[in-house]
């Protein structure tokens, strides 16, 4: 007999089924989106892992589970995430560190693991389903079932999916346990399963650029260091400068993050902007690769490839030899007359040498460049400099014009021609990092880290900026690194100051409006000062009050 055709209702229920098969598909697909762009927008790496777990185990239904990440040497997984909803067990990333053995791949006389199942998907990158793990004899559970022994509960249904990146390379195993139907445990479902391992290669992607984006942060981070500290270390008396001054940067941000009141209670640095900054603080000396050495290492007035108060010393030394030559003549009858040396006329040679002496003690204290340079003091400078000696029967000055000008140096040890080339760092900072193709979370880091010379009266270098054009970024900068200077007792070219004096000095300067007073007054407020003497002066440096 012919078949009868399908009733009416059959049509019904079978365009009703397809329906709803087609309205959990794009539901499902739905949600595959919105996870798959949470993972990808997801950068803090211990969220990223509890969220790769947590959405598995939303889209199986499945009580608990574990996420396995494979060793960087990959001899080993290691447990990264665990969960158990029904015991509320929260294990790794924000719920603490796990310290629980890491599963080995190999066992001691290299041999393939296979015995566990979280092990044998590493390897074989296959999906394992069991039903029970009670009658599975493939694997040894010895370790699910202790787990299940110390907390009462009962391990059941298990999925193991290996989590593979774009070049089909095992990073991780993520392994679900007992899904849920009903209120009671059942197998996991091959959609489940095709779901499970269609998220689990998104996630390893996921997971795969955000370890290549933190490697690569932690790559240029780590190049900056070496950078920043290459240069400080081109001097014996900046070694730790460049570190000092990003590590109090950072700790004044901080304070203005958590400023509830006053200029900064509506200020608040994200993840991003601080990380501009602290690059941006690393960065700031970097134009002084530029610098010549021996201006940056000029540790007396008269210092080029050696010191030149040696030179005077030389002169003198040669002209107290040609005095007592004289005298030894004098002895034997051939004393010659007392000559015009300089404007000075000594008709005895002991004078001559006694005089002599108090001027190399004058040059020799002048050359430390330790002690202010009154107009006195410079007027006695150049008289000392007209002075000729009279060596070998050749007159010559007792100093030349360029160790009088540099002697003549008011305060430290750079002329102005030499701090001028000195203060250029700065600008070279600027065109340095101005070439460098920084990502748009760091577009300021040039501007940051060139105008920590800069000042809000304008009258700043290198480009002489107003206070508008100065963002707060750049002012702590400004204020750190001038703290520093103050209080480092390794400058050859100024004394160092004690702590009370170097407030003292910045008070003064907050009112000349050469560093943001604002800044200051937090500054003091929070005992920064106190704080960095303590870390990095061994508090010895007297605390101002």
């Amino acid at each position: 007999m012919p078949e009868s055709p399908p009733s009416k209702s059959s049509y019904v229920q079978a365009r009703t089924a397809l329906y709803d098969l087609a309205r959990d598909n794009i539901k499902l697909l739905q949600e595959f989106t919105k996870i798959g762009i949470a993972l990808s927008r997801e950068r803090n790496i211990e969220r990223l892992l509890e969220m790769i777990l947590e959405e598995a185990k939303g889209l199986t239904n499945a009580d608990g589970g574990t996420l396995y990440i494979t060793s960087e040497d990959r001899t080993e997984l290691q447990f990264t995430i665990v969960q158990t909803s029904s015991l509320k067990i929260k294990m790794g990333g924000k719920g603490g560190r796990i310290t629980w053995q890491s599963v080995p791949l190999f066992d001691s006389d290299g041999l393939p693991n296979h015995r566990h199942v979280c092990a044998h998907v590493a390897l074989t990158g296959a999906t394992v389903n069991i039903e029970d793990v009670y009658k599975y004899e493939g694997f040894d559970f010895e370790g699910t079932r202790n787990f299940d022994r110390s907390t009462g509960y009962h391990s059941q249904s298990m999925l193991v999916v290996p989590m593979k990146d774009h070049e089909e390379t095992v990073i991780g195993v993520l392994q679900l346990l007992n899904a849920m139907e009903g209120g009671r445990i059942s197998s996991f479902s091959p959609v489940s399963l095709d779901v499970t391992e269609s998220f689990a290669s998104q996630a390893a992607v996921a997971l795969s650029n955000n370890r290549l984006i933190k490697e690569l942060q932690d790559l240029l981070e780590s190049f900056i260091r070496a950078i920043a500290v290459a240069i400080d270390e081109k001097s014996p008396y900046t070694g730790g400068h460049v570190r000092r001054v990003a590590a109090l940067t950072m700790q004044i941000a901080e304070k203005i993050n958590a400023a509830k009141e006053g200029p900064f209670a509506e200020v608040e640095f994200s993840e991003d902007e601080l990380k501009e900054l602290h690059t941006s603080a690393w960065l700031h000396d970097v134009g002084k690769i530029t610098t010549p050495d021996h201006i940056v290492d000029k540790e007396t007035k008269l210092q080029a490839m050696v010191d030149r108060i040696e030179i005077i010393k030389l002169r003198i030394e040669l002209y107290k030899t040609e005095l007592k030559l004289h005298k030894l003549e004098r002895s034997i009858g051939m004393q010659r007359p007392g000559e015009l040396v300089g404007p000075y006329y000594y008709p005895e040679r002991d004078e001559m040498e006694k005089a002599l002496r108090d001027e190399l003690s004058f040059l020799t204290k002048a050359n430390e460049g330790g002690e202010f340079m009154s107009d006195e003091m410079i007027s006695r400078l150049r008289k000392i400099g007209m002075t000729t000696l009279q060596i070998d029967g050749i007159t010559q000055p007792l100093l030349s014009p360029d160790e009088v000008e540099n002697l003549a140096v008011r305060r430290g040890t750079l002329t102005l021609k030499e701090l001028e080339i000195m203060r250029n760092h700065a600008a070279m900072t600027a065109r340095i990092l101005s070439q460098l193709p920084f990502p748009k979370k760091m577009k300021h880091v040039p501007h940051y880290a060139s105008s920590h010379h800069e000042a809000l009266n304008g009258r700043g270098y290198p480009r002489g900026l107003a206070a508008e054009q100065l963002p707060l970024q750049a002012r702590i900068i400004a204020l750190a690194d001038i703290f520093e200077a103050l209080t480092a007792s390794d400058r050859p070219y100024k004394k160092s100051n004690t702590l009370s004096e170097t407030m003292i000095i910045m008070e003064k300067m907050a009112g000349e409006l050469q560093i943001d007073p604002d800044i200051f007054e937090l500054f003091k407020r929070e005992r920064l000062h106190e704080e960095y003497s303590l870390r990095e002066l061994g508090g010895g440096k007297g605390v101002a009050r």
